[in-house]
């Protein structure tokens, strides 16, 4: 049998881990981790220059100076798996700059394929012959991998915890507990390199004039995520211990 406190214990831990992989999955799986607000659309060559690195951005090779302009110019935003750009409908891009403005704007995405997760960054973006930025590189590779070890560590413990249920036993929940405070640790470490990685990328490669720079709701999300992984995994630890105490002092008084 199992002490309503423990079971209390046990429904508000799986409420708060279904919030929090909830949370972390959109927040992967979205774009919204850091936008940038680019001033509007002025002269027809500014027009003419936009519509290149839009082109290059949605058909050209992977480049991360290319794509990184690209962001800077259009009111961009990066997340994870995804990079887009706010930029007027096709038919919109021919007309007079001072059209623009009205145009109906759409948002463009192009997805970081896996290869390109790995790719190596440099010390100057763009430039291979300025030798690969280490940290940079580590840092970009590892806000890629962390949040996937997180969601992995999430489905262990569900599945751990699913056959504690049919076993009825709460001997496994301590270790349930650990996989959740280890996959919360893995999502604050991923908001940590990417963060990060955004800092060292704009000290290579300027932010050009009356260009902003922010954080995005996809980055709240998984913030948010870290600290309910955490707090599912000291309710299931706590519940772990005591009733192992009970269990103990029940064991030796029937013993006695």
């Amino acid at each position: 049998m199992v002490d309503n406190r423990y079971a209390t214990a046990l429904v508000i831990a799986g409420v708060l881990s279904v919030l929090a992989t909830v949370y972390l999955s959109v927040a992967v799986g979205t774009q919204h981790w850091y936008q940038y607000s680019s001033p509007a659309v002025r002269g027809e060559a500014n027009v003419s220059e936009l519509r290149s690195l839009y082109e290059e951005f949605m058909d050209g090779e992977f480049d991360e100076k290319t794509y990184s302009d690209t962001l800077f110019r259009l009111n961009g935003t990066v997340g994870i798996w995804w990079r887009c750009v706010l930029v007027p409908s096709a038919a919109h891009w021919y007309k007079e700059p001072e059209r623009l403005s009205g145009a109906k704007m759409v948002l463009e995405c192009r997805s970081f394929t896996p290869p390109q997760q790995f790719i190596p960054k440099y010390k100057e973006p763009g430039n291979h012959n300025s030798g690969e930025d280490m940290l940079r590189t580590y840092l970009w590779r590892s806000q890629f991998l962390l949040p996937l070890v997180s969601l992995g560590l999430v489905v262990l413990a569900g599945l751990t915890g699913f056959g504690a249920c049919l076993c009825r036993s709460l001997t496994p929940t301590l270790g349930i507990g650990v996989l959740h405070l280890l996959a919360g640790l893995c999502t604050l470490a991923t908001v940590c390199c990417y963060l990060a990685g955004m800092d060292l990328l704009h000290r290579v490669s300027m932010l050009p004039d009356k260009v902003d720079g922010s954080l995005g709701w996809s980055l709240y999300l998984a913030l948010i995520s870290s600290p309910l992984h955490m707090m599912a995994a000291a309710l299931l630890v706590w519940a772990a211990r005591s009733h192992s105490q009970n269990y103990y002092r029940m064991t030796a008084y029937r013993v006695a």
